[in-house]
């Protein structure tokens, strides 16, 4: 069972155990580990859930000031305003000197390859490996 949950809840930064429901169609959550805020989704992240996406890792990402992973492993599809909002989140952390990694699936890594982002978004093919990059 899924616990729905205000996505304002997260200025509090304790982990969820549940996704929250952001869109009809996108889930998230973050926990903190090994001294980086991991942002996990699963669904789609489109022009429908894009700026829930947004909204959701902006409201986190003001309250700390931790290395990010976007664990994107079980999102289903991502389109062009998907990557916009990654792109927007990579250049954010920049700004911020903030180390900003990348985890995606299959699909995931062929569309960010396709646009040939995988060396902007910092593109990793699993977790451990995020969080090693990030702990280096």
């Amino acid at each position: 069972m899924i616990t729905t949950l205000s996505w304002r809840s997260t200025r509090r930064l304790k982990p969820i155990k549940d996704f929250q429901r952001l869109t009809v169609s996108l889930r998230g959550g973050f926990e903190r580990r090994k001294g980086c805020l991991i942002f996990s989704f699963t669904g789609q992240l489109d022009a429908y859930s894009e700026k829930q996406f947004t909204d959701f890792i902006n409201d986190v990402f003001s309250a700390n000031e931790l290395p990010m992973v976007l664990d994107l492993s079980m999102i289903d599809f991502i389109d062009s305003s998907g990557l916009g909002a990654m792109v927007h989140t990579a250049k954010k952390c920049k700004k911020s000197k903030r180390s900003f990694v990348v985890v995606g699936n299959p699909r995931v890594i062929q569309t960010i390859k396709l646009v040939r982002l995988e060396k902007f978004l910092h593109l990793v093919p699993d977790l451990d490996t995020a969080l090693n990059e990030l702990a280096a």
